[in-house]
């Protein structure tokens, strides 16, 4: 039993967690770059100012990805990298860089999804108001304008954002990631407003910069509500608690309502509203995206059941499996969460991030043999196969190529089908990849066995 033709087998990375090269050539600094410079942000110090060294070894990771087996490959443009100021000229370097990376990709026969956005952002637009400063959509959209122009002879697929539920839930509100900030629910409404803006504005300049057909989506952080039991009312529950706002910014109608249908939820209106903003009504047919597919990064869930008519949220038993984030695994997010979606959207769906992290190292021969993660991705990819069956699935992209900074927690979390020593830079293919390869050539029959 395999999955329909033309799924895509990929992996995904990020351009601030493995390029490296922080201040060479006329890179201009991110608000990572800053916040990794200060004492106390990063686990045990940790910075990716060199990163996994991608910068350098462009033809090695190429290599990496041809023996893995992959028909695609997500990597996202490093935007100060490629326009230092954030707006105005382009580094000659950075766009060499990338181009060389293109073309490394069209030789393997890999296709690229390309992601503009993965919160490594400009710090010199951080310093003229970030997504505050209400010109922050029009940055993005010449920046998004300036990728198609460039690179749009060598992709097919481009995702605007990555996890806005992060960069500006955590980011902008409760100060987990750079630039560490706490801001009040209205301001934190603003820069929500301004980031669907420049999303929209981005989608439709890049449709007018490409002559072809493209494929664009987003690519959404989704832990859906699962339910705790197969009875119809908590499926049901854990349906509507998926989409309802809990006075966060995580909630994944908040990003895809306003870009798929040109509304904001009546719930996150509502909270909005008491907090003193009020999204103007003319930017919705700005925001109004025609996107191709609704991307999904999952990794673990929340299961619910109905109880008196509300919603009531079950902790875990100690039985459940942990990863080394400390996420519960739970498979069956992958036959609920994308469900939910389609019916909602009528899109399909893109898993563009899932993986898991272990607490692993080389063992006394050298070899790493996770084969937890193994088991981790024949338990999800059983559920995704069962969800395909009912509606469209297009592609799987594993998180991540190799352990690289995980945020945060530096390199201490090992989310990789690669081992990569931040020493000696070297590359150690666990057995976890080829167990990837495999997947790949046989269309996911693997998981069966």
């Amino acid at each position: 039993m395999a999955f329909q033709k033309g799924f895509r087998w990929g992996v995904a990375t990020a351009s601030y967690q493995i390029e490296g090269g922080a201040h060479e050539a006329d890179k201009g600094l991110n608000v990572w770059d800053v916040a990794s410079a200060t004492e106390g942000r990063i686990f045990e110090g940790h910075t990716a100012d060199v990163g996994c060294d991608h910068f350098h070894k462009v033809k090695e990771d190429v290599a990496l990805l041809k023996e893995l087996g992959v028909n695609a490959y997500r990597f996202s443009i490093n935007w100060a990298r490629l326009i230092p100021s954030g707006t105005g000229k382009v580094s000659e370097a950075g766009k060499n860089f990338y181009l060389e990376l293109f073309k490394e990709l069209k030789v393997a026969g890999i296709e690229p999804w390309v992601t503009l956005f993965h919160w490594d952002y400009p710090y010199a637009l951080y310093e003229r108001g970030g997504w505050l400063n209400d010109e922050s959509s029009d940055w993005f959209a010449a920046y998004a304008k300036v990728c198609a122009e460039l690179f749009g002879d060598y992709v097919d697929h481009f995702i605007l954002i990555n996890e806005p539920e992060c960069f500006v839930g955590l980011g902008h509100f409760t100060a987990g990631h750079a630039p560490f900030l706490k801001l009040c629910v209205r301001d934190v409404a603003h820069i929500s407003h301004n980031v669907l803006l420049a999303c929209g504005k981005a989608e439709k300049a890049i449709r007018k910069a490409i002559a072809r057909p493209v494929k664009i989506g987003t690519a959404q952080a989704y832990w859906p509500a699962i339910p705790a039991t197969h009875e119809a009312k908590d499926v049901e529950m854990a349906r509507k608690e998926t989409f309802t706002c809990h006075h966060d910014f995580g909630g994944i109608g908040l990003w895809l309502d306003p870009l798929l249908k040109g509304e904001y939820p009546a719930d996150y209106l509502a909270w909005f509203a008491e907090n003193g903003f009020v999204p103007p009504e003319k930017d919705m047919e700005i925001i109004r995206s025609r996107l191709d597919f609704c991307g999904l990064n999952t990794y673990s869930g929340n299961p619910v059941k109905e109880e008196g008519g509300k919603a009531v949220y079950i902790t875990p038993p100690p039985t459940v499996p942990k990863t080394d984030m400390r996420w519960n695994v739970y498979p069956e997010v992958f036959y609920y969460g994308p469900k939910y979606i389609y019916d909602r959207y009528n899109l399909p769906v893109v898993y563009t991030e899932n993986g898991v992290a272990l607490a692993e190292w080389k063992d006394l021969n050298g070899e790493i043999c996770d084969d937890s993660r193994i088991d981790f991705l024949k338990r999800y990819l059983r559920e995704l196969y069962r969800a395909a069956d009912e509606i469209p699935v297009e592609g799987y992209f594993y998180w991540t190529l190799y352990d690289n900074f995980e945020w945060t927690e530096g390199f201490s979390k090992k989310f990789g089908l690669v081992h990569f020593d931040p020493e000696t830079l070297e590359r150690t293919p666990k057995k976890s990849a080829r167990f990837f390869r495999t997947l790949a050539e046989t269309n996911g029959e693997e998981i069966w066995k």
